[in-house]
Formats: C-alpha cells, sequence, structure tokens
C-alpha cells in the first residue's frame, strides 16, 4: 500500500532528524558566567551522574517524540485499513444493544492500541531499569499496566457511549451536550482520584515520622489547607525518583509525600517541597487547571465536530467512515484529539511553568530559606538524571517545569539577596 510506505518513511526520517537534534546537535550546555555555580551539574553530580544524565534524558526525550506521530499513525492505518470498521461489525454481531456494541468496541480497540504500544511502553520501562531510575520488578510493573487498561478502558466505555448516544440524538450539537456532561464528569473523577484510583496503584499510609508531619501540618494550617493528616506512599518499590503533592478537591484534599522523598531529603528540604506543593493549593492552581481544561475541551470538541463531518463527506470512503455516527470513527476522534492536545502542548505547558515558578516564590516566602529549595532541586536532578538545561523543543513539549537551570538560578537570586540582607543588618 503507497500510502503506508509513505507514512512508514517520512516516520523513519522524522526519527532520524529528532535523533540527530538530541544526541548532536542540541545545546545543553550552562551558560558561560553561571559555571561552577550552584546551578552547574558539575558541582553537585560525579562524572558517571553527568554522562548518564545525558543519555538517560535523551533517549527518553527520543521516545516521547517518536510515541505521538506513532500513535498518530496507528490511528490512521485503523481507518484505511478498515481494522475499525471490521471492529465495529463485530461488536454488532456480539449485540446490537447500545452499551455491549459499545463495550466490545471499546474494548476490541483499547486491547489493539495496548498491543502495539507495548513496545515503546517495555523499552521506556526497561530504560529506567537500565539507568537505575527504576527499580520495579516486571511483574509488578505489568500489574500496573493491567491496572492502567482496565481504569483507561471503564473510563473511555463511559465517554463513548454517551457521546456517541448524544450524536445520534443530535449530529449538530451533540459536541456542546458532551461538553456540559464532561463538567460533573471531570469534577467527580477529581473528587474520587485520591481515594479510589490512586489506591489502586500503591499503598497509602499515615506519615510515619509524627514529628514532620505535624510541622507540615502547621505550614498547611498557615497556608488553610483544610487537612489534619498528611500521607505517605511506597514509591521506593517501583522508583528512586521523589515527588510529594497536594491532590483532590473540597473536603477530599489530601497531601502526599513519596517514601523516596522521606528518605533522600532532610527536613528543611521536604518542607520546603511540601511549601511549594501547598501554594498550588493556596493559588487555587487545581480549580485554574480545571477551568482551562473544560475551556479548551469546549472548544476542542468543537473542533473535532467540524473536522469529524468535513473529513467524513469528503474522504470517508477512503477512510471506511460511512457514517461519523458510527463507532467506526473513534479512531478519527481520537486522533483529532490527540493532534490538537499536542498542537497547544507548548501553551499550556508555559502557563504550568509559570504556575510551578509562582509557587517556587510561595515556597521561599513561606519556609524563608531558599537554600533549602536550592539542595532540593540539585537533590532532584542527581536523584532523576534529569538535564539541568534541556534542549529547547523538549522545554516547549515536555516540561510542565521551570528546567532546573531556571528554578536554582532564581532561588539563588533570592539567597543572594538574603546573604545581602543579612550582611547589611550586621553591619
Amino acid at each position: 500500500m503507497r500510502i503506508f510506505k509513505w507514512l512508514v518513511s517520512i516516520f523513519v526520517f522524522y526519527g532520524i532528524g529528532m535523533y540527530l537534534y538530541l544526541f548532536h546537535f542540541a545545546d545543553t550546555s550552562i551558560p558561560t558566567h553561571l559555571r561552577w555555580s550552584s546551578v552547574d551539574p558539575s558541582t553537585f553530580m560525579n562524572a558517571r551522574q553527568l554522562v548518564l544524565s545525558e543519555d538517560f534524558s535523551n533517549i527518553k526525550n527520543l521516545l516521547f517524540f517518536l510515541s505521538i506521530p506513532f500513535e498518530w499513525i496507528v490511528l490512521f492505518l485503523l481507518l484505511i485499513t478498515g481494522i475499525s470498521r471490521k471492529f465495529d461489525e463485530w461488536a454488532s454481531v456480539i449485540s446490537k444493544f447500545r452499551p455491549i456494541h459499545t463495550a466490545v468496541f471499546v474494548f476490541y480497540l483499547s486491547l489493539f492500541m495496548s498491543a502495539v504500544s507495548f513496545p515503546l511502553d517495555w523499552i521506556s520501562y526497561y530504560i529506567s531499569k537500565t539507568y537505575g531510575i527504576s527499580v520495579q520488578p516486571f511483574n509488578s510493573w505489568m500489574k500496573d499496566l493491567m491496572i492502567g487498561f482496565w481504569t483507561d478502558y471503564l473510563i473511555t466505555f463511559v465517554i463513548v457511549l454517551v457521546m456517541y448516544w448524544l450524536m445520534s440524538r443530535n449530529q449538530q450539537k451533540w459536541w456542546l451536550h458532551a461538553w456540559l456532561l464532561s463538567i460533573p464528569f471531570t469534577l467527580f473523577l477529581s473528587f474520587i482520584q485520591p481515594v479510589i484510583i490512586d489506591p489502586l496503584y500503591n499503598e497509602f499510609t499515615p506519615l510515619e515520622n509524627k514529628q514532620l508531619e505535624k510541622k507540615i501540618l502547621a505550614l498547611a494550617k498557615e497556608s488553610n489547607i483544610p487537612t489534619d493528616r498528611v500521607y505517605q506512599v511506597n514509591m521506593s518499590e517501583k522508583t528512586k525518583s521523589m515527588n510529594a503533592y497536594v491532590t483532590g478537591i473540597g473536603s477530599n484534599a489530601r497531601i502526599v509525600l513519596w517514601d523516596t522523598t522521606l528518605n533522600k531529603l532532610g527536613e528543611k528540604e521536604i518542607l520546603f517541597i511540601m511549601a511549594h506543593e501547598m501554594a498550588h493549593y493556596v493559588k487555587k492552581h487545581i480549580y485554574i487547571g480545571l477551568a482551562i481544561s473544560l475551556s479548551l475541551s469546549f472548544i476542542g470538541l468543537y473542533i473535532a465536530k467540524v473536522f469529524l463531518g468535513f473529513l467524513t463527506r469528503k474522504w470517508g470512503s477512503r477512510l471506511q467512515i460511512y457514517d461519523s455516527r458510527r463507532l467506526a470513527s473513534l479512531p478519527l476522534l481520537l486522533l483529532l484529539f490527540s493532534i490538537m492536545s499536542f498542537a497547544i502542548t507548548p501553551f499550556t505547558n508555559a502557563y504550568s511553568r509559570y504556575q510551578e515558578t509562582v509557587c517556587d516564590t510561595y515556597a521561599v516566602e513561606l519556609t524563608k530559606n531558599s537554600e533549602a529549595g536550592v539542595n532540593t532541586f540539585q537533590e532532584l536532578a542527581r536523584n532523576s538524571l534529569a538535564q539541568v538545561n534541556p534542549p529547547l523543543l523538549v522545554k516547549i513539549f515536555r516540561y510542565g517545569h521551570p528546567t532546573m537551570l531556571e528554578r536554582i538560578t532564581t532561588l539563588d537570586v533570592e539567597l543572594t539577596k538574603k546573604n545581602k540582607l543579612q550582611e547589611q543588618i550586621n553591619n
């Protein structure tokens, strides 16, 4: 098939181009004026860690940039080869009752997409194991993969069932009705995630260090966060990476620390991280994120509706879609959503980086300890083998946080101001 050869050729050339960019052309060096400062990785990483961080980051970045067009190609081939249409036909043979028909079709599609993406998923897991970031046994990783499959399947089934029912009822305004229903659904998922979905993957227990919990809750009280407990999660069974977060909405708000964070950072650094995470709650970032997500979904659903109708009318026979209301059109919808999501990523990441900078500033104000912030980000970079100054395209498309270079430099400025002020007081 000629189009298949063209797609493979374009993907190969694109992959080679991304490889050359990441491994040979992108500049990840530290600016000259920052050499040997606290932001220079050579001051807090040994020679082996410096090499590993570059190699590991480049490989993971390459996998990211390959996985997105790979997904697009697979979805496109599902259409033009008639596989999606066959899935629809096979599902209708089993049952014409809409919920069962949809459940079978979504299962076929989910299983197919999981199977074709499994090699990339496994390579990503293998690389993380090889470089010592992941310590998760293969059977545990497969368990998480299966939990993710069934969780995603259930959510996708509900969304697809409702969306295609709305299409059958009103082909012109289905997108608007779907968006209106997505509001309570999104809020519901945000509410139940900390107490139902997250515990499927890991065990959450009250923080064992009660003295540390008391200090964290004191920060929470100062930040007006309505919680009386801090949780720790046993991530050391799976990874060496560190993390902490405040999640949930309303009464389900939770403060969570990975046990890797507890094991590898000092008390001052942990309190700095918690102050940063609390800032997301204080600054209403969770609610702002939900509002932005719902606003973008409003626009995205309308665009998807327009293009679904246009592409079905113009190239329906080539795509083997003869009625956009049939489930066979789902891969086209997923393709449109994926392309739109990728297109707006630079903008959503840029805004996310702004929010994270605000939270870093808040953490300094709350803890009065920018030095702890510098130590924290150095340890995070060293522990996760992260590039301090990643390539521009990587920052644009992958970084929802400022780069370590930006974060440490900002805190260094704050630390310099604090030292000068202290000198003036002493004099």
